[in-house]
């Protein structure tokens, strides 16, 4: 009899001249925390497919308490207790979230009707079981993505799987609903479920998990007991060295001009955020950080003009500034990478050269035509100073892994040479070799005299690459922070609000 609940057994995936799965052997016990890790494009990704049934595998078997399975679909890995959270939410918005909670899955009553009696009392055991305040009726629409998110692991739990997958659950998430998460999770352990944890957090992996699995190029490195290893143990078994300090270092003598490129006055927006007061200069990387809904995008999509204000100045060089759309802020040289690469960064069915043209078409046209060798050799250079892996210029953007789809979008971005650059969550959901180069890039960026503002949930990305670091609380700044002199835990009472602005060196600007 397998020891293992779940187990691979020499797992091989091929698409088309790639090999995403080589001969992969992992064992998954019950009662487990068992973390995968690796960079984009390890094989993560498939060998979760292949265990949700949306793959078949070409070589090799699944076994489930020892006995060989063969899922024709992904009803038949449901079906044998096996539950897959993705990246991707599956969530219908004017749903309730007791009803996406229990689709296909609604308790019913002998007459072969919905018991929405039953269903609203189980919603709400489920959300109490997150220690979620929400009312099971509330579309979820009316969430926060973070709240989303958990919304779409209670739904994967309401089937109380023998095995429960999670793929970057925490991309969207505070800390405080972090905490939560693990909580489940340990409770869903102590009740035997056996749960894989897929994360590019490695102190979450650290903290949560019993046993770890490596993976790079598609084969499976090595397993580790967590207790016997640390980060750098992680890191050079995935990439192959050592990273000593994956954020970066910055050498720059550069003295920072006394007035600031942007200035924002009582800036306001409707629902969104109010009296935004914001320096930004150049050569500095000033952050934004505080919870998810506190108002950090909006104030980005306002500067970009995505979104209008209806109170308050925008002071960019020196003069007042009425930024109608997109468009008049990249004539004044303001970038903007959006947070969503998938959805409003992208065009994924389109090639690279493509992507990377698309924001300067005038400078690449003629006569109203893309001059093709010059687009060819513009993406060509890019790729090789970004340091993108890819088979070539034309090659799709959906077909690459997320850390190089994120380092497309960024030299779309970085390459038009903007005074001010806005990044909102420039790491979400790639690797630390991917994350340690676009690190790199924005310090660079910052020691040519470029303005860089950064929208970060990852507090130690906050404190690790930032000048300033300006917080926001419930659409407002709750203070400014010194970098060198923040701390997890200023930042962090500030984003609650549990710490005044006038305290621990804070400034409000």
């Amino acid at each position: 009899m397998s020891t293992y609940r779940l187990e691979t057994r020499g797992l091989s995936k091929i698409f088309p001249g790639v090999v995403a799965l080589n001969n992969v052997s992992i064992g998954f016990g019950s009662g487990e925390v068992h973390g995968i890790v690796g960079e984009n494009g390890a094989g993560k990704s498939t060998l979760i497919m292949t265990l949700a049934g949306q793959y078949k595998p070409d070589e090799g078997e699944i076994r489930i308490d020892g006995e060989k399975i063969v899922f024709k679909n992904a009803q038949e890995a449901q079906a044998n207790g096996i539950s897959v959270v993705f990246q991707e939410l599956s969530l219908v918005p004017n749903l309730s979230i007791a009803e996406n909670i229990f689709t296909n899955n609604q308790p019913m009553t002998k007459l072969g009707m919905v018991d929405w009696k039953k269903l609203w009392k189980m919603g709400e055991e489920l959300l109490q079981s997150l220690q979620l305040d929400l009312n099971p009726h509330t579309p979820v629409q009316m969430l926060s993505s973070a709240k989303q998110q958990l919304v779409e692991i209670l739904k994967a739990v309401s089937l109380k799987p023998r095995v429960l997958v999670l793929d970057e659950p925490t991309s969207s998430m505070t800390e405080i609903e972090i905490e939560k998460l693990f909580s489940l999770i340990r409770q869903l352990k102590d009740e035997g479920c056996t749960i894989i944890y897929i994360s590019h957090h490695l102190k979450e992996i650290l903290a949560l998990c019993d046993t770890v699995s490596i993976l790079k190029d598609g084969c499976h490195v090595c397993d580790a007991k967590v207790e016997d290893i640390d980060e750098n143990f992680l890191i050079s078994k995935m990439v192959g060295r050592t990273v000593d300090n994956i954020y970066g270092v910055r050498h720059s003598g550069r003295i920072v001009p006394d007035e600031p490129i942007l200035r924002l006055e009582n800036l306001s927006c409707m629902g969104k955020f109010h009296n935004v007061n914001l320096n930004v200069y150049e050569g500095q990387i000033t952050t934004l950080s505080g919870l998810v809904g506190s108002g950090r995008t909006e104030v980005c999509q306002c500067i970009f003009g995505l979104e209008q204000p209806f109170e308050g100045k925008i002071y960019y060089q020196g003069k007042e500034r009425i930024i109608k759309n997109p468009q008049d802020a990249i004539t004044l040289g303001i970038s903007y990478m959006t947070e969503d690469r998938k959805n409003e960064g992208l065009y994924l069915h389109e090639s690279i050269a493509f992507n990377l043209s698309a924001n300067r078409l005038r400078t690449l046209s003629k006569f109203g035509f893309i001059r093709e060798a010059d687009n060819q050799k513009l993406a060509e250079n890019i790729i090789k100073k970004y340091n993108v892996s890819c088979r070539g210029p034309q090659q799709t953007v959906e077909t690459l892994s997320g850390g190089n789809q994120q380092k497309v979008m960024l030299a779309e971005w970085v390459e038009i040479m903007p005074k001010l650059l806005i990044v909102d969550e420039p790491t979400r959901g790639i690797d630390v070799g991917a994350k340690s180069e676009i690190y790199n890039n924005l310090h660079a960026l910052a020691n040519q005299g470029m303005a860089i503002l950064v929208v970060s949930s990852d507090l130690l990305e906050v404190l690790n690459i930032s000048d300033k670091i300006v917080v926001m609380n419930t659409g407002t700044v709750a203070g400014v922070l010194d970098a060198a002199e923040a701390t997890e835990e200023s930042v962090l009472r500030l984003s609650a609000g549990t710490l005044q602005a006038n305290q621990q060196k804070v400034g409000v600007i």
